[in-house]
């Protein structure tokens, strides 16, 4: 099929009955900016490319590797050793050949960070869990700019989900990294996105979680259901339908344990009782501040 033969009306025609056709019409305008082409990044773009989305703007700096395989979409043989944007952008050409892609492969950076952000209707969140810095200023950004921003990370065969809304909870009054360490960084962040914890139960190896490290494992199951509830949230927001439980509610679904967590937690990590997790974790896990 070339691209004069594609058919967006025919390409998305089994999402209406869910969405109405002036809905779908609506998502062909929309942007979307996601940073990070990982595990969930890759997973995003695609899944929102076959939502309909018309539009998007994808950084990431990063080639794909064998270590890659066991959970990230754009992982394949064929693609090893080469840019995850290109070839992500590629996969997503494949679904649309008529969306505007624009690429970012030197990652989100103090230099592009406007470019990235401007005409975005929504920002999601795919950098790596140990990306502090540039998570801190895109979100920073978005909050600044009114852009809504979504998070969802894959914890153990789950996700957890936390968005930002405009005139809401901003990501910094959540978690609270202001002077901290990278590793507490990790610690506040793991924690504030889910405070259930409703993946612990199962973990087998304990030792594979390393925060000083930078290091943790990954499940694909995580992965795609990261990708499956952040596009419905991205959906909700941008057809303006549904409830949003933005910040401080974050939201945990772990399909291992068959058990979902919603959590008002007003303050964010400076909860009381959150608090109080967090000093006994650090005890625990033998980090200071």
């Amino acid at each position: 099929m070339t691209e004069t033969s594609f058919d967006y009306t025919t390409a998305f025609s089994r999402n209406i009955g869910w969405l109405t056709r002036q809905e779908q019409d609506l998502l062909k305008t929309k942007r979307i900016a996601i940073a990070g082409l990982g595990g969930v990044g890759g997973s995003h773009l695609l899944t929102l490319a076959r939502l309909g989305i018309g539009a998007f703007h994808i950084a990431d700096l990063d080639i794909f590797e064998l270590a890659n395989f066991n959970r990230q979409v754009g992982a394949t043989i064929n693609h090893l050793d080469r840019p995850k944007v290109d070839v992500l952008a590629e996969m997503a050409l494949g679904i649309n050949p008529n969306l505007d892609i624009r690429r970012f492969p030197q990652g989100v950076t103090e230099t592009n960070l406007a470019a990235f952000l401007i005409g975005a209707d929504i920002y999601v969140d795919g950098l790596d869990f140990f990306a502090f810095n540039a998570r801190k200023a895109v979100f920073a950004a978005c909050h600044q700019l009114g852009i809504p921003a979504i998070t969802a990370a894959p914890l153990g065969m789950g996700t957890a989900l936390l968005s930002f809304m405009p005139n809401g909870m901003s990501f910094e009054e959540y978690f609270q990294w202001q002077g901290c360490t990278e590793t507490e960084q990790a610690l506040r962040f793991l924690m504030g996105l889910a405070p259930s914890g409703l993946h612990g139960s199962y973990l087998v190896d304990p030792s594979s979680i390393d925060l000083v490290g930078k290091k943790g494992p990954s499940t694909v199951m995580g992965c795609e259901l990261c990708a499956g509830v952040t596009a419905t949230e991205v959906l909700k927001i941008l057809l303006q339908r549904g409830r949003i439980f933005s910040a401080p509610y974050s939201q945990q679904f772990d399909a291992y344990t068959n058990r979902f967590k919603r959590v008002w937690l007003p303050g964010g990590n400076r909860n009381p009782l959150q608090k109080l997790k967090l000093h006994l974790m650090k005890q625990q896990m033998m980090i200071h501040p």
